[in-house]
């Protein structure tokens, strides 16, 4: 079992600044890679009609084990679970307002990210990136830890395939769908 709650964000967090590493996203077609989702289909980003948002975080936890060293010390590294929790709660909100469809995305592979579906009651596919083919193509910002490339937590809104927005830096992360709801909301449905 793990020392700390998974489901919480524990106090004292560093905050990721802005790098300025997603800026060259907005107006962005998305590159023609299907990825495997946690119900076993590829999912082209691309080829999705309408609004989509996409919350892509660096891993899920697992209650039965520990994260890795150092994981709080790294902005913006922890609250992958609360925020999937967070998207979830907000789901049916989110399409009401005019997400045609809601992904996480991690580098972790399926089977990781199936356990993490089933155990959250997630309503909707994460999706794996284990192979970074969308990071390099899109030159998202990752770190490195414990020898696992990651991605930094960022949300992208992708309509028609062309990345609309994009939430960058993300925190804290237990917030991110509310305020990707009151942006949805701002907006014209699609």
């Amino acid at each position: 079992m793990r020392s700390d709650n998974l489901y919480e964000l524990p106090p004292n967090l560093p905050v990721p600044e802005n790098d300025g590493a997603c800026d060259h996203l907005p107006g962005l077609k998305l590159p023609g890679i299907a990825l495997l989702s946690t119900t076993g289909r590829k999912v082209e980003l691309r080829a999705l009609k309408g609004r989509t948002v996409v919350y892509v975080y660096p891993r899920t936890g697992r209650p039965d084990q520990e994260t890795p060293p150092g994981w709080n010390e790294i902005p913006g590294a922890r609250g992958c679970t609360p925020q999937s929790c967070a998207f979830r709660d907000h789901y049916e909100e989110l399409r009401r307002s005019g997400a045609k469809e809601v992904y996480g995305l991690s580098t972790q592979d399926t089977d990781y990210q199936r356990e993490a579906v089933a155990r959250l009651h997630l309503p909707f596919e994460i999706l794996s990136d284990q192979k970074l083919e969308l990071a390099r193509a899109l030159r998202l910002p990752t770190f490195e830890t414990a020898g696992m490339t990651l991605i930094k937590r960022l949300t992208l809104i992708v309509r028609d395939g062309v990345i609309e927005h994009v939430f960058y830096p993300v925190f804290p992360p237990d917030r991110n769908a509310g305020d990707v709801l009151a942006w949805l909301s701002a907006k014209s449905p699609g």
